[in-house]
């Protein structure tokens, strides 16, 4: 047997493997293309899977009604629930079961998709989701997946992970397989007018956050940063434009396609230390994600930047939009990111601290032992123990902004 060499050090350019699994479909009312997308993959009896707003919205019953003008047979569970549970998971199972389906749609946010592959675990390889926490652990192939985002936040159509939480601990769970990935993702920008101001603040701050966080992770290579540094580019820029006109559809279609380019850089690269801080807050004292990783997000790019090389990573990600030229000074440049992300938290009207929005200190400790559990810790590029998670915490009681 020939022995490998080690492979060489290429100090920027580690080595990775890119694997594309999605198809990306993009353009305003691409939505409509549904039933020819699914006929082409196959399918037949299609589960659409959704939740009551998207249903209110109309959008369930467009998709639906575009299906089965192809001649498709829908059935639809659409009673998704923001992080869903392995409860909300089994019920969606059971009406999958029920309809013998061979495809699924998921239609709405993040929530909507993960239930949407929580489902697909258990229909195709049994057990329960506790069995698929980890990677790679489905050793059957899963039905087709059509994801259609309507918020542009997760980036979930372009990630191979379901996040579902355990009923009983309120652990949130990340269950990741490449047979979970979406064989097609929609990003239809119309589909996101329906979001209320707020919804659309909080996905918009949660898909900066991922550009943000996989430009520096551990995880880094070059293909992640092309992603990380494009989808920050359209999420800077788009997510003002659609604050100050909602009805902008050309920033709409920027932000949708700059979440999903943020899905492939977490696909790619994972997240960091602000994902990991911002569960717990969201698990023990209710703040909506992308309130709470926001938050913390200009907390975690400070402790960060005390490493030179991560503080370089923030630097080329500034200089992407051009918020600051790299060339200028790598500490001038991560100076004016964290700058223009606290200045995009005020301009969504987002809370600044823990103490602006309730939160009690003496939940710092269980929030810490929670933070450091989490999968994404594990990638920052500084190393968060369960103390440092603390400190993080302390930091953000701090008054800042409009909090």
């Amino acid at each position: 047997m020939t022995r490998q060499s080690a492979p060489p050090d290429l100090g920027s350019l580690p080595p990775f493997d890119h694997q594309p699994r999605t198809r990306l479909v993009f353009g305003v009312d691409s939505a409509s293309r549904a039933g020819e997308l699914a006929r082409e993959i196959g399918a037949k009896r299609i589960l659409m899977v959704t939740d009551p707003g998207i249903v209110a919205a109309g959008h369930a019953l467009r998709v639906r009604s575009n299906l089965e003008a192809q001649g498709l047979h829908v059935s639809v569970f659409d009673k998704a629930r923001e992080n869903p549970t392995t409860r909300c998971v089994e019920d969606c199972v059971a009406v999958a079961r029920a309809a013998g389906i061979d495809t699924i749609v998921g239609l709405g946010g993040g929530s909507s998709m993960d239930t949407a592959k929580g489902c697909n675990f258990l229909l195709t390889n049994g057990g329960v989701m506790q069995d698929y926490w980890g990677v790679g652990k489905a050793a059957k192939p899963m039905l087709p997946l059509i994801a259609i985002p309507t918020t542009a936040g997760t980036g979930s159509e372009c990630q191979s992970a379901a996040l579902i939480v355990d009923e009983a601990t309120h652990q949130k769970m990340a269950c990741l397989d490449p047979k979970a990935a979406s064989r097609i993702a929609i990003l239809d920008p119309s589909l996101t007018l329906s979001q209320p101001a707020q919804v659309t603040a909080c996905t918009g701050i949660d898909a900066i956050a991922h550009a943000v966080e996989t430009a520096v992770t551990r995880r880094r290579n070059p293909l992640s940063l092309m992603y990380s540094h494009e989808a920050f580019k359209l999420c800077v820029k788009s997510l003002p434009e659609i604050l100050i006109n909602p009805n902008d559809l050309e920033a709409r279609g920027g932000i949708l396609l700059g979440a999903a380019l943020a899905g492939l850089a977490i696909e790619n690269s994972m997240l960091g230390a602000a994902h990991a801080a911002a569960n717990p807050l969201t698990a023990h004292c209710g703040i909506v994600h992308g309130q709470a990783v926001g938050l913390l997000l200009p907390v975690v790019v400070r402790l960060n930047g005390g490493d030179p090389l991560a503080r370089r990573a923030y630097a080329e990600l500034a200089s992407a939009p051009e918020i600051a030229p790299a060339s200028g000074g790598h500490e001038q440049a991560w100076a004016a990111l964290i700058a223009r992300l606290e200045m995009l938290l005020d301009l969504a009207h987002m809370p600044r601290s823990l103490t602006a929005c309730g939160v009690d200190r003496a939940l710092i400790p269980t929030l810490a032992k929670g933070a450091a559990r989490q999968w994404t810790a594990a990638f920052n590029p500084r190393p968060v123990t369960e103390a440092g998670f603390v400190k993080l915490y302390e930091e953000a009681f701090q008054p800042r902004g409009n909090g």
